[in-house]
């Protein structure tokens, strides 16, 4: 049976994604100055200064002060080591978390899915994902809360994944803009793929990993 301690090119993979998150959070904040108040010749907020009022604004705001926060508490807690030594913290952190997803970061995206600038497809795309991330953290929630720790560890790994889907986008996004790829398809099929992509690859990790018997 294999041991429980990650390789060597598990470790390097796992930083390099810890630091694509922290660079995206980073990024994130740093164009606050062009929301607070609004720039509308700002590349995000292109566009949208017709439906920038009402609901909408409040979820936009409320969407990206809560995402950031969201990446950063669910990976602090999904540190494996952490959580036996630092049981009380995770606990608390864990609430934090599945309130901030359920209260904030999914009503908020699910609102501004409808206005999404890539289309209907997109729309859809990004109304599904808000309604996954909160089932996710919902059944994360109840597994805890039952003590089937198995259970919490793979939902709340996959409500994790799901949040990241916003640095899946924007790896995407890079790689279009180096590739020169311009097509009309390109944003409506990242939105999907942004979190259908590490999902699935999650999913046959963990088909893989029962099937050879590693906990």
């Amino acid at each position: 049976m294999r041991s429980n301690r990650p390789t060597l090119p598990e470790r390097i993979l796992v930083v390099l994604a810890c630091a694509m998150i922290l660079k995206t959070i980073a990024s994130t904040a740093s164009n606050y100055p062009d929301y607070f108040p609004p720039n509308f010749a700002s590349d995000f907020l292109w566009g949208r200064e017709g439906h920038f009022r009402g609901a909408y604004r409040w979820a936009f705001y409320t969407h990206i002060l809560s995402g950031p926060v969201a990446l950063l508490l669910g990976l602090i807690l999904i540190v494996e080591r952490s959580r036996p030594r630092f049981p009380t913290w995770h606990r608390h952190l864990g609430r934090l978390q599945v309130a901030c997803v359920l209260l904030l970061v999914t009503p908020s995206g699910l609102w501004m899915a409808y206005y999404a600038a890539a289309g209907p497809v997109a729309a859809v795309g990004l109304a599904t994902l808000a309604i996954a991330t909160a089932t996710t953290v919902s059944f994360g929630a109840w597994s805890a809360t039952t003590r089937r720790f198995a259970d919490h560890r793979r939902w709340m790994w996959r409500c994790y994944l799901l949040l990241c889907s916003a640095v899946v986008l924007r790896l995407i996004g890079g790689l279009a803009t180096v590739t020169g790829t311009a097509a009309p398809w390109v944003d409506p099929l990242a939105t999907w793929m942004s979190w259908l992509a590490p999902l699935s690859a999650f999913e046959f990790y963990e088909r893989t990993r029962r099937r050879f018997g590693i906990p």
